[in-house]
């Protein structure tokens, strides 16, 4: 997996190249530097004229960058107007030498306060527009001469995006003579949350270096980045790949090499029993779902648990499912004397369980589920309602005594942290969750599910843009698979189904976690890929998930 470093963990990485492996500041700069000019000579046909690169650097490091792209660009016959943030006399070190550079090479070079008075007029739509403000090491909101320049950078692109009839911020502005590249990270996003510091570039592409930030990958700072490219740039491997660094980006060869095997020996309980609880009056769809779902995605076996009142429509839908009536309380949601008769099966066939999905909510199913956590002893797979249920007492998870998954969204999240029901966002069982606690939460995802996963020692899956799978040992994995059209009813009870699925044919919870969040996003971009972003229903998704499965095992075989 690709590791996902935080600002001060990068700056690390960069100090550790120069003074453990001898490699100057200024070689790196170069490498940078010439890796980004590089890729605009690929990205870019420059051949209509005038053709004017825009280069805006800051006073530190990534503004260094840019002088070094300037010189290069320059040296190639480009048409080259640099604008510098900082006085001359102050920059330092390695940028200062680069300037130096630049300057003996005849590269223009004039104050920001120029472009502001005078230059910006003289952005058109064939020019090309390289940010290299400000960088990874911003902590401060932006304000003054860059927050009016980077204003002006936005308006413009927007100006070109309306003239060229592309919608924005759907996508990259898509024209040959026209671009905006950020250097290492879109000036103005925070390079550890990916959140707006005052204003910040949009770019249309970002070559960053060494490691993808986590602002790249975090929104809104993801939006900002446009199409983002790696460059190693010469850094060790062994540090790229250092276990001090926590946050990995899932990729494909990552998911295929967890697949569960199929030995030509087997039969259906080698892909394991699941028991699932779920559904009750007026919400029988989410355990329908679910359960489909656990099937499609290779569990060998799986029973629902029902309310008994509900048996009759369930026996007269199901057909590959079998059904497991409950004790309830008359009126089709499940009582807390289901708890024995739970236990019992599962100790008996299952190899995992879980509960969650249209169970509703009440005190028979707080206590209920609160029981199944201190007793079971196969993995657990908690969702929806089943996450509602623990709300304010999310420290029951300490007692388990087998691993236990969450699946919450941001505010089931954001009810899980909450200690009381404090005054907020009305949650589905009157449980509330502040805006404040809600904001802070998608705000801080990846700290807050370490955090919440390493306290509770359960497996996390925050679901949202994007989400992020935490583990009791303090490391996290970002799935960059999905897109809009999942946020519809039924899609968590899909992924629920699939992680269930994935965990009774021998994965980990680490690795079912991991590789079902994985496949459950790509099951949704397959179904927005043929139908849309607006169409895309959960069952959709369900039907995709055979050929997910398919193309995985397909390209598996080809590596």
């Amino acid at each position: 997996m690709l590791k996902v470093a935080t600002a001060g963990e990068m700056r690390d990485i960069d100090r550790s190249t120069i003074k453990k492996y001898g490699i100057a500041g200024t070689v790196l700069m170069e490498r940078a530097g010439r890796a980004v000019a590089e890729k605009i000579n690929k990205l870019f046909t420059v051949h209509c004229s005038p053709f004017t690169v825009f280069i805006f650097c800051g006073g530190g490091n990534n503004g260094g960058d840019g002088f070094v792209i300037a010189r290069l660009l320059h040296e190639q016959g480009k048409d080259v107007k640099v604008f510098l943030s900082a006085k001359p006399e102050d920059l330092k070190g390695d940028a200062k030498i680069n300037y130096d550079s630049a300057v003996k090479s005849a590269v223009r070079i004039f104050s920001l306060k120029k472009f502001l008075s005078v230059h910006c007029s003289l952005l058109t739509v064939n020019c090309l527009i390289v940010d290299a403000l400000l960088g990874t090491g911003l902590s401060k909101p932006v304000a003054g001469d860059l927050a009016k320049c980077i204003t002006l950078i936005n308006s413009h692109r927007l100006s070109i995006a309306q003239k060229s009839g592309v919608c924005l911020p759907a996508g990259k502005l898509q024209t040959s003579n026209f671009a905006v590249v950020s250097v290492d990270i879109p000036s103005g996003i925070s390079s550890d949350t990916g959140q707006i510091m005052g204003c910040a570039v949009k770019a249309d592409y970002t070559v960053t270096f060494g490691l993808p930030k986590r602002g790249h990958l975090l929104y809104p700072g993801a939006e900002h980045t446009g199409e983002l490219f790696i460059e190693k740039i010469g850094f060790p491997d062994e540090l790229l790949a250092s276990e001090k660094i926590k946050v990995n980006l899932i990729e494909k060869p990552d998911v295929i090499k967890l697949l569960p095997q199929r030995p030509k020996y087997s039969h259906k309980g080698t892909y394991g029993h699941v028991l699932l609880i779920a559904g009750s009056r007026g919400k029988t769809g989410a355990a329908f779902m679910s359960a489909k779902a656990c099937l499609r995605a290779g569990a060998g076996l799986v029973t629902i648990g029902v309310p008994e009142s509900l048996l009759n429509i369930f026996q007269a839908r199901v057909t590959e499912e079998m059904v497991l009536p409950l004790p309830d309380k008359g009126n089709g949601t499940l009582s807390f004397r289901a708890v024995d008769a739970i236990l019992e099966f599962i100790s008996k066939k299952v190899k995992v369980f879980a509960i969650g999905p249209g169970i509703s909510v009440s005190d028979d199913i707080s206590k209920l589920v609160g029981a199944l956590i201190i007793n079971s002893k196969v993995p657990m797979v908690i969702d929806a309602d089943g996450i509602n249920a623990i709300a304010g007492r999310s420290s029951i998870l300490k007692k388990a005594k087998a691993p236990v998954i969450l699946t919450p969204h941001v505010g089931e999240m954001a009810r899980l942290l909450e200690g009381s029901r404090g005054q907020g966002v009305k949650g589905s069982r009157g449980v509330t969750a502040g805006f404040s606690l809600r904001e802070k939460v998608e705000e801080n995802r990846i700290d807050t599910a370490i955090s919440f996963a390493k306290k509770t020692k359960a497996y996390l899956i925050l679901k949202g843009v994007p989400t992020v799978i935490a583990t009791p040992g303090g490391d996290a994995f970002i799935n960059p698979t999905g897109n809009p059209g999942m946020a519809t009813a039924g899609t968590g009870d899909v992924l629920t189904g699939m992680i269930s699925a994935l965990l009774a044919q021998g994965l980990s919870p680490q690795n079912a976690a991991i590789s079902g969040s994985y496949m459950h996003g790509i099951t949704g971009d397959v179904i927005a890929g043929r139908k849309g972003e607006h169409s895309l229903i959960a069952s959709d998704m369900i039907n995709a998930i055979p050929a997910v499965f398919k193309s995985l095992v397909e390209f598996h075989a080809k590596v």
